[in-house]
């Protein structure tokens, strides 16, 4: 992410760090001598992740501004702040080096409105009791052991701490009630985005299904999905496709019957799967594979 730097002691800077993939999420941490930086709206437009990201000391102090605010942090204290929008910030205000935990949350996956987080930018965050508390144990203990779990598992931790993130700032905030319902309901669509992932080659996985396994009804599943673009049939469907075209083009996997990579994706008719891969990619499945891996497949 593009930013600028000034170490306060340039002859004498150190910097250190390691970031750890949570899934679509992603958290680092650094240890740095004292140093100032900023981010203007002419490097937000040389590169923008968009993302929240929250900060927590663990050691030394820093200070954070943007959007009109300021936070002071000490260890264990946090503050959040917006990637696309200028800020600047400095640490080491005692001449020490710091060390700052950083959980990098893209905005498509925060839970909390925009303009609830928005309210909370460059507040600091007190991390000692209640929630924010559990909060800051988790950032500390996900640094430290998240590395050790396997990719599945990190993903769900990530998951995890997305939702706590936005607990925790919820509760910062005073209409509490509102953003807990949207908190909730986006809590509820990423584990059954989650789920229908998990079984695209279930070959009864339908709207029911979903709905029938997360204990809600067609109604509110189907409300759930109203702004995604798409409804719960067609992104099983579309996923499920996805997935069989990745198989098609694999030369890993060019031994393999096209039917039986349809059936791997929970397309039970030959026919029926031929037909809807030609509706979405203009291509039939056989021809698509030949296209992709030529003569190195002939089967199909």
């Amino acid at each position: 992410m593009p930013s600028e730097f000034s170490p306060l002691n340039s002859g004498r800077f150190h910097a250190e760090g390691v970031q750890l993939d949570l899934g679509a999420v992603q958290v680092s941490r650094f240890a740095y001598s004292p140093l100032r930086s900023r981010r203007t709206m002419r490097l937000i437009r040389a590169g923008d992740p968009e993302q929240y990201q929250l900060g927590m000391v663990l050691k030394g102090s820093a200070w954070f501004a943007q959007n009109g605010a300021e936070a002071v942090l000490r260890p264990r204290e946090m503050a959040l702040w917006d990637t696309s929008r200028p800020y600047e910030s400095g640490s080491g205000l005692d001449g020490r080096t710091v060390e700052v935990v950083v959980l990098q949350i893209p905005k498509a996956v925060m839970p909390l409105p925009s303009q609830q987080a928005d309210r909370l930018l460059a507040r600091r965050v007190p991390g000692g009791r209640g929630l924010p508390g559990v909060l800051s144990d988790f950032l500390l203990s996900l640094a430290a052991n998240a590395s050790d779990a396997g990719p599945a598992s990190r993903a769900a931790l990530g998951h995890m701490a997305v939702e706590l993130t936005a607990a925790g700032l919820a509760q910062q905030l005073g209409d509490r009630r509102e953003v807990s319902a949207e908190i909730r309901a986006h809590s509820l669509f990423r584990r059954i985005d989650a789920f229908i992932d998990q079984n695209l080659g279930e070959s009864d996985l339908t709207p029911r299904l979903v709905a029938d396994r997360h204990h809600i009804s067609l109604r509110t599943l189907y409300t759930l999905f109203e702004g995604e673009g798409e409804g719960v049939a067609a992104s099983i469907r579309r996923r499920r496709l996805e997935r069989c075209r990745a198989d098609l083009a694999s030369p890993e996997l060019c031994d393999r019957p096209i039917q039986a990579i349809a059936a791997r994706w929970g397309f039970g008719n030959a026919t029926s799967f031929s037909r809807t891969f030609r509706a979405a990619y203009g291509i039939s499945p056989y021809d698509y594979r030949r296209q992709a891996l030529g003569d190195r497949c002939t089967r199909h």
